[in-house]
């Protein structure tokens, strides 16, 4: 297929890139940098040296021989995006070009424009551009598990079935973020399922639970190609924060009491679900939403896994609670179905010991390079 990558520079959209481009799939990626400015401007660079993306491909071209096209400019600029969908014509458009983080989001009123200005537009552009130039092109939008917030219902696979009155009818299910940032993805499955079902576009959103690890079969062929692995407190995930505070030999920091409860997946599993999703593509005039992700852990959970595994490496693991900076509840009831990519054929990675492990000892070749002030909370909710 003409894979088109939107966001193709970060975490998640330099690995998927490569994932398909050794498939075999036309690849291009599309990226303006507004993650890596951002971590530069907030002192949140990621702890692994990450060529820029034009280096990233040709490296990864002079070891693998695949070839991914690098494209930089801004997805917020519509007539620059709408050319690249002329000439690239995708067969699927896969949307990461998002402001990540929610404590950037929460910082102040710029942090909070740039967020929603880019992330609402972003998406707006990218309809119009298949609706323009591709309308035949399957959207694989990268939204997130926060979009739900934590219902004292069963949180359903993106849609709900209400009886009221004696009538019934089904509805995206009710959805309640916890930061601007969430509240971003909300808007986004609002765009997409009003021009799904007024054009006949055809979208899958992936609501995505938190990922974690740097390890794919393309990274581990050379270390330059690892993704991007933030560690700090305002992009870094908490599995991932965990793991460089273990090896830092900094406490583990639980927020408030650690009950929060989500859904993980491995990076891996990343990579498989979009794949699946690309490769099982919606009819015009559907849109599917799956709930992407494997396990679900409570945070003191979490800080357990990574004490047990930093005890196979002789590491001694402190675990400390401290004042939660987000606004958000600590204990709470927390059942999501996941069913859709396990009957696609997702193969889950688990959070094992020894994955775990591997991950402690990959980040130990890089202990010298952690910046401990990057680690506790510097922003609230307020």
């Amino acid at each position: 297929m003409r894979v088109l990558i939107l966001g193709g520079d970060g975490y998640l959209g330099w690995p998927t890139a490569m994932a398909l481009a050794t498939k075999g799939h036309d690849v291009t990626v599309v990226d303006n940098y507004l993650r890596r400015n951002i971590s530069r401007d907030t002192n949140s660079e990621a702890l692994f040296p990450t060529p820029n993306l034009i280096e990233r491909a040709n490296i990864f071209h002079a070891i693998s021989g695949f070839q991914i096209k690098v494209l930089i400019g801004d997805c917020c600029d519509y007539h620059w995006l709408n050319k690249v969908f002329a000439d690239f014509q995708p067969e699927t458009v896969i949307h990461y070009a998002e402001q990540p983080s929610a404590p950037y989001s929460m910082s102040g009123y710029e942090e909070a424009k740039c967020t929603l200005t880019n992330n609402v537009t972003a998406t707006f552009n990218v309809i119009w551009a298949v609706l323009e130039q591709a309308p035949n092109c399957h959207i694989i939008k990268l939204g997130t598990m926060g979009e739900y917030g934590t219902p004292n219902i069963d949180i359903e696979e993106g849609w709900l079935n209400v009886s009221h009155n004696g009538r019934s009818d089904k509805f995206l299910y009710p959805r309640q973020a916890g930061s601007l940032y969430h509240t971003t993805k909300v808007l986004d499955t609002d765009l997409l399922w009003f021009y799904v079902r007024t054009y006949g576009l055809r979208v899958t959103d992936l609501m995505q639970g938190p990922v974690y690890g740097v390890s794919t079969i393309e990274s581990d062929m050379d270390d330059r190609l690892m993704p991007s692995f933030n560690y700090d407190d305002i992009f870094g995930t908490v599995v991932n924060r965990f793991l460089v505070q273990a090896v830092a030999g900094v406490p583990l920091t639980v927020y408030g009491k650690g009950g929060q409860t989500r859904g993980y997946l491995n990076i891996r599993d990343t990579l498989q679900c979009v794949e699946l999703a690309m490769c099982n593509p919606v009819k015009k005039g559907d849109l599917r939403i799956l709930n992407q992700f494997t396990e679900q852990f409570t945070v003191n959970e979490l800080a357990s896994k990574v004490q047990h595994a930093g005890a196979r490496l002789g590491i001694k693991v402190d675990v400390q609670a401290i004042d939660n900076p987000r606004k958000e509840k600590e204990e709470h009831y927390y059942k999501a179905k996941h069913h859709g990519l396990l009957e696609l054929g997702l193969e889950p990675h688990y959070m094992t010991e020894e994955v775990l492990v591997g991950l402690l000892e990959k980040i130990q070749q890089y202990k010298a390079g952690i910046d401990k002030g990057k680690i506790l909370p510097r922003v609230r909710w307020r």
